[in-house]
Formats: C-alpha cells, sequence, structure tokens
C-alpha cells in the first residue's frame, strides 16, 4: 500500500529542536519529490521544505537556516530536523510525496512550540 507516515512531533519551548520523520511504502519509495507542509490553526496549509530525488533542497523563507531536510541511507525515509524553534513554528505538520502525476499526503504530527 503506497502512503507516507509522519512521526517525531511533540511538544517542545521555543528555542528547542526537533526532527521529524517521514516513512514512504510502496511503490512512493521513488519519489521524484518529498516535501514538509503545516497547517496552524486557523490558516491555510503552507509550504516548509522539499527535496528532489537528486538531493536539491528548497525551504521557505520563514525556516531557512532553521530547518535541515535530508534523506535517510534508506531513501523511503526523509528528515526534517528543525532547530531555533519559534512559536509560529506551532501547527500540524504533513508529510507530502509526489510519484508521476500522483501526491500523496500523510496524516500528519502535531508540534507545538511554548514560550
Amino acid at each position: 500500500q503506497a502512503q507516507v507516515v509522519e512521526s517525531g512531533g511533540g511538544l517542545v519551548q521555543a528555542g528547542g529542536s526537533l526532527r521529524l520523520e517521514c516513512a514512504a511504502s510502496g511503490r512512493i519509495v521513488s519519489a521524484t519529490i518529498m516535501a514538509w507542509y503545516r497547517q496552524a490553526p486557523g490558516k491555510q496549509r503552507e509550504f516548509v521544505a522539499s527535496i528532489t530525488d537528486d538531493g536539491s533542497t528548497t525551504y521557505a523563507n520563514s525556516v531557512e537556516g532553521r530547518f535541515t531536510f535530508s534523506r535517510g541511507s534508506a531513501r523511503n525515509t526523509v528528515y526534517l530536523q528543525m532547530n531555533d524553534l519559534k512559536p509560529d513554528d506551532t501547527a500540524i505538520y504533513y508529510c507530502y510525496a509526489y510519484l508521476a502525476g500522483n501526491r500523496y499526503w500523510g496524516q500528519g504530527t502535531q508540534v507545538t512550540v511554548s514560550s
């Protein structure tokens, strides 16, 4: 079954760090693009970061320099290392995968940053 599953969210104080993990299964282990989006209460879902199959990364301005997106040794797993977290980073974080015209979304993992 093709799916992506997130893990690693939680509660952290401002200035702290968390690492999110996304594991892809089924045919989407060969996804050409994987990405993280987030949605804060009362706001639209927004782009956070992406990584292509050749390892190129792109970041939203709001997280550039604080977040790092990487692939694990097993290509079906990607990580989002989040440092210097701010209360504005509080949101549900969703993993996204794109392959051959199909889009896959995970169920999301909650990240809460207290001030």
